[in-house]
């Protein structure tokens, strides 16, 4: 059979169906049950903007053994027809009196034997996108077969990104790499926030993104009070630092990574303590190494900016990166999960601004790594160790 695949050779679905199926038996599972955009993508290469609409819903099943079963609407058989998947059932949908529950139970009957234990994704980071009251429906529908908790089942694989998805987050780094280039080109003092954002969108779709899912930033004199508010109208002022980060996406695949500039020279504090960031980032990927746990890279961020006379900001300093904008693990003090070689990551430490005549603001720097056997190897194009000056 012909590779028909969009974004990658079908081998790459095989093995990543393979390293499914092993863990589905490692953990007692029959099946896997997916309804997210991420998780179907990762199964099959189904990649559309479609998603965004909510009238639809969209199933694969990921048996023990065989070929995945696509279960889905049927504007979406040509599409699912181009990649890897050959099993491909269809309903005309929406139907508000069965949008695809029966289909779905005939196909997991068929599939399952009546003792079937099948994996269904219900923790952290995890969302089933169907009606409630249809999952409902259909678990009486398959009855005694039974959903149980499969969370661990994807992620333990979609956390390990194999050779050719680390390509695709590192082209995507690249593409933002370009962008965040340009910000002179279209930032600076006189210039309103959200003309900056629209501009830097423009700029990440002009570098070849294939779309721009998030953009988020910030600015005021010496940093900034959070990193999730709209940008609003005011110009940007003489003092000011202004961050952008990005999470572009090329062939379904993110980057997310920040950058910051300083609007005429940088005072001070602001030098210092982005100094101390870019430095621990720097000692962090330095000392990452697999084995070690999600919280042990919290620790050495936190304690590498003590260790600077710097006060770390709230909240985790990293995170998972991939197929969605985050993924696990995150670096907090709580989180225990093992970093594994083959682990796309961010390295987002942030760090409080003291001001002498003002509250405290804040700075956040963020890269992005694969951990390899030997350590940290970066894939964003590195922050200059040097606070970037705007006119």
């Amino acid at each position: 059979m012909a590779e028909r695949s969009l974004i990658f050779p079908a081998e790459e679905f095989r093995t990543r169906v393979a390293r499914l199926q092993a863990e589905m038996s490692a953990q007692d599972l029959d099946a896997l049950f997916l309804t997210s955009a991420a998780d179907i993508f990762y199964v099959t290469g189904f990649l559309t903007r479609f998603w965004e609409s909510p009238a639809r819903p969209w199933f694969v099943i990921v048996p023990a053994s065989g070929a995945p079963v696509a279960v889905i609407p049927s504007i979406g058989a040509e599409l699912m027809g181009r990649t890897w998947m050959t099993q491909i059932r269809t309903w005309e949908a929406p139907d508000p009196r069965d949008d695809g529950v029966s289909l779905l139970a005939e196909t997991l009957c068929d599939l399952l034997p009546e003792s079937a234990r099948i994996g269904v994704p219900m923790g952290l980071e995890t969302q089933l996108r169907m009606p409630l009251a249809d999952y409902a429906r259909l678990g009486e529908r398959i009855a005694p077969r039974r959903f149980i908790d499969g969370t661990a089942a994807i992620q333990r694989v979609r956390e390990i990104k194999s050779a050719a998805e680390i390509e695709k987050i590192r082209r995507a780094c690249a593409i933002a790499g370009r962008a965040f280039a340009r910000v002179p080109e279209f930032a600076g003092q006189g210039h309103p926030l959200d003309g900056i954002f629209r501009a830097f969108q423009s700029a990440l779709l002009e570098e070849g993104a294939d779309w721009v899912s998030y953009v988020a930033g910030a600015s005021g004199p010496s940093g900034y009070e959070d990193v999730i508010s709209p940008a609003g109208p005011a110009p940007l002022q003489a003092g000011d630092v202004l961050m952008l980060d990005t999470g572009a996406v090329r062939d379904g695949y993110f980057c997310d990574f920040d950058r910051n500039f300083s609007v005429g020279p940088a005072s001070d504090p602001v030098r210092r303590t982005h100094a101390a960031l870019w430095e621990v980032t720097e000692a962090a990927m330095a000392l990452l190494r697999p084995g070690m746990r999600a919280h042990d890279a919290h620790r050495l961020l936190v304690e590498g900016l003590a260790a600077r006379g710097i006060e770390a900001g709230s909240g985790r300093l990293g995170h998972g990166l991939g197929i969605t904008l985050t993924e696990w693990p995150s670096f907090t003090p709580r989180d225990d999960t093992e970093l594994r070689e083959g682990m796309v990551l961010t390295l987002e430490p942030g760090a409080w601004v003291e001001t002498a005549d003002g509250p405290r603001r804040l700075l956040v720097h963020e890269e992005n790594i694969v951990l390899r056997a030997t350590g940290a190897e970066l894939l964003s194009p590195r922050a200059p160790e040097t606070l970037p000056e705007l006119s």
